[in-house]
């Protein structure tokens, strides 16, 4: 195909990867998703650079780590003269697109947009349509709300959220000409919990719709608050699903659908408070698994990537997708190696920057889960640490629901001391300094 694809990121917030069918959730939660996956292209491997909503939406943006940009937790803006996916795709001829959720446009109270319009040098590089909030989830619950349009006026909607979004999604997609080819940044809030009730908020009927969950190994025999919130989360989950499918049938129907790719994923995902006080910021897979499948031009024939796919990948493969060179200086590769088989030297494990809840790094490969916390720094205070000491050691082969930390057996030092390097290797990759990895205290009697 010579056309340049239409190019629709669909993003969630706080999803797990076994919420879907494609990855293995028996309940009948997302039935158009797993047909994408059956005629496109699932990442079965698929995490996330960064467990926490800004700073995984700043890799996406620039196709750099949390820490490049200055980015590390909530609550810092993109900088000015960052150069995002946006403003890669408007130089290559693209119209640039953004609904939803932003979040990297306030810091603190110096630039506090949290509840008013974005500017303009404050978006991105998504400068021929925008209909946003910086923090979605301070301008609506999961019934209605606000957002804001590309002139800063308030934009009311009643309605479930995600439906409403769509709606607006939609309204843009019947307004293409055709003319120029588009890349949509689509950012909902679902399954993210409602921050002011702490709560979980599914369509209306969720609870009983999804009330005979089977409860995610994880989770089992564990506190957090999945028992009242997971039947909610699955409805939500079950809601992002129904508009995908409005939005397949709305291209099919405007005759855009064998010209546009859907790339499918979220920032992180959840572990119901069983980890920390919290849902995320955490190196479990509970909380860094995701789901990824992608379906259009490039990405058909039911293909299933069992390699260790990166968050950090996503801003190459979109550009890819456009037929756009990789920039100087962008971590991550396309994930069209994969797709077409002609990936060499592919990495055999994810690096993750934890924020917030600790100064946290992390790798992940197919066996091994190794993380270090730096002791005396403050996770929302301090983006990084010279000295870091092992946290969590878990096998993954044989413990997949990491249980069981090996991080002070003895019979795994040599396995912490290799993976410590891996490790060392890729923070240096990232632009960090290599740091003074040491031991974990030994447990207390």
């Amino acid at each position: 195909m010579n056309k340049r694809p239409n190019i629709i990121f669909f993003f969630t917030d706080q999803q797990r990867w076994d919420t879907a069918g494609c990855y293995g959730q028996k309940l009948n939660v997302t039935p158009n998703l797993d047909k994408m996956a059956e005629k496109g292209v699932l990442f079965q491997n698929a995490f996330t650079c960064q467990p926490v909503c800004g700073p995984a939406r700043a890799c996406i943006q620039t196709g750099k780590y949390a820490t490049q940009t200055g980015c590390y937790r909530n609550d810092i803006a993109l900088p000015l003269n960052a150069k995002t996916i946006a403003h890669y795709f408007s130089e290559a001829g693209y119209e640039v697109g953004y609904i939803g959720k932003w979040h990297l446009a306030s810091t603190g109270k110096e630039f506090d947009f949290k509840t008013k319009p974005v500017p303009p040098e404050r978006r991105g590089g998504y400068k021929d349509f925008w209909l946003a909030a910086d923090v979605l989830e301070f301008t609506s619950h999961g019934y209605d709300g606000y957002m804001y349009d590309g002139r800063m006026n308030k934009v009311e909607f009643k309605g479930y959220r995600a439906d409403c979004i769509t709606d607006f999604v939609l309204d843009y997609l019947k307004t293409r000409d055709g003319q120029k080819p588009f890349f949509l940044f689509i950012s909902y809030l679902e399954p993210h919990h409602q921050n002011d009730r702490n709560r979980f908020e599914g369509p209306i009927g969720s609870k009983e719709r999804f009330k005979d969950f089977e409860v995610p190994g994880d989770l089992v025999g564990t506190e957090g608050d999945w028992r009242e919130n997971y039947p909610d989360y699955l409805g939500c989950c079950a809601s992002l699903d129904y508009n995908l499918g409005r939005i397949i049938g709305q291209l099919k129907e405007l005759g855009m659908a064998e010209d546009t790719v859907i790339f499918y994923t979220s920032d992180h995902g959840c572990h119901f408070k069983t980890r920390n006080r919290e849902y995320k910021r955490s190196c479990h897979d509970s909380c860094i698994r995701i789901p990824m499948v992608a379906y259009g031009p490039g990405f058909k024939g039911g293909k299933v990537i069992d390699e260790l796919v990166s968050l950090m990948d996503v801003p190459a493969t979109l550009l890819a997708c456009g037929g756009i060179k990789k920039p100087e200086g962008m971590q991550g590769r396309p994930l069209q190696e994969l797709v077409e088989g002609r990936a060499k030297d592919w990495p055999k494990e994810v690096f993750l920057q934890i924020s917030e809840s600790q100064v946290g790094r992390a790798i992940r490969t197919k066996k091994w889960k190794y993380s270090v916390v730096a002791p005396d720094k403050n996770g929302w205070n301090d983006s990084c640490s010279d000295v870091y000491v092992e946290e969590y050691l878990y096998d993954l082969e044989q413990d997949p629901f990491e249980k069981n930390n090996l991080v002070d057996d003895p019979a795994f030092a040599d396995i912490r001391k290799e993976l410590a390097e891996i490790l060392k290797r890729r923070m240096a990759e990232a632009g960090e300094a290599v740091p003074e990895i040491l031991p974990a205290k030994a447990k207390q009697a």
